[in-house]
């Protein structure tokens, strides 16, 4: 059964900007009852362990914090509560991969890539993913950069987001080349001057932002509980360039040899993607990838503000 249109208000602007700047597009899906509390809440009751990600933030007077936890059984409506309260600070959950884990969301997904192909033209994507977030009143996300497409949603709540250009200073090939290499999107560098050349966006339920191919962005929640979700998405373009970014790591952290190219085609790409490919068989781009924080607290609804402490 198809459901209503995702892209109801799509206009010829949204097609000419396409991946070409950051762009605020209205969408219907904050409608569903698929982000209702009860349909999230049984979502997290039957998430995966490991398969979501639980972060404790700095404020936004604070510097630049981030702790893992996890939720160790607590039920779907008792997280969402502890989040939206925040007693012990800014908090978000991230039910990484969604579609992969509902049928439902893979479903909303596969329309909306379906209306994208035919307002843009084939995208040709190779693999796609949805990420639903809920995060408490004023929780941040920090200045990082993304390896695939990306959009982000909003469902419940407002968010001021801030889209950078994808080029020095904001960032760099060294940067990007440490992102393909160790997943780790939020150690590039951020500088206050920065935001004078930001596209600042706020954002609420119904509205939806895509920009270009790794621009780097940040976000600040409003003074309300939020609830939205990204979309990740490779097409081979972006997959050559992933691939081109990866080895171009290595050739400079591992080799010592500074890059001349991040052409997506001819020779050297295709040198370059025996490299890529012999790292991955080596285990050298597994291992860098498997880098995480550790996890330093739990949910825990009898402990003061919802969190206690793990020993590390």
């Amino acid at each position: 059964m198809m459901m209503q249109r995702v892209f109801p208000d799509w206009t010829a602007d949204n097609t000419a900007n396409w991946n070409k700047a950051p762009m605020r597009l209205a969408h219907s899906l904050h409608t569903s009852e698929l982000f209702s509390d009860a349909a999230l809440a049984a979502l997290i009751d039957r998430y995966p362990a490991g398969g979501y990600g639980l972060v404790h933030t700095g404020g936004q007077s604070e510097k630049k914090r981030w702790r893992e936890g996890r939720i160790d059984g607590v039920p779907g409506a008792k997280v969402i509560e502890t989040i939206a309260n925040g007693a012990q600070g800014p908090m978000w959950l991230n039910l990484r991969h969604a579609s992969e884990i509902d049928p439902a969301y893979d479903a909303m997904l596969t329309q909306m890539f379906a209306e994208l192909d035919e307002h843009v033209g084939p995208l040709g994507v190779t693999w796609r993913s949805m990420g639903i977030l809920i995060s408490s009143p004023g929780a941040r996300v920090y200045y990082h950069a993304d390896m695939p497409g990306q959009a982000l949603a909003q469902i419940r709540g407002r968010k001021r987001v801030y889209v950078y250009p994808a080029e020095p200073p904001y960032l760099t090939p060294e940067g990007l080349e440490t992102i393909a290499l160790n997943s780790m999107e939020l150690d590039i560098n951020y500088e206050p001057s920065f935001d004078d050349n930001a596209v600042v966006l706020d954002i609420e339920p119904g509205d939806m932002l895509h920009w270009p191919l790794n621009a780097p962005h940040r976000v600040d929640n409003h003074d309300c509980l939020n609830v939205s979700f990204t979309v990740e998405y490779v097409t081979p373009e972006i997959r050559r360039r992933q691939i081109v970014t990866a080895a171009n790591g290595i050739l400079r952290q591992q080799l010592g040899v500074t890059p001349r190219s991040s052409g997506t085609a001819g020779p050297a790409f295709w040198a370059k993607a025996v490299l890529n490919a012999g790292a991955r068989r080596s285990g050298l781009l597994a291992r860098n990838s498997a880098k995480r924080r550790p996890v330093s607290f739990t949910l825990d609804p009898n402990a003061p503000g919802g969190i206690r402490d793990l020993a590390l």
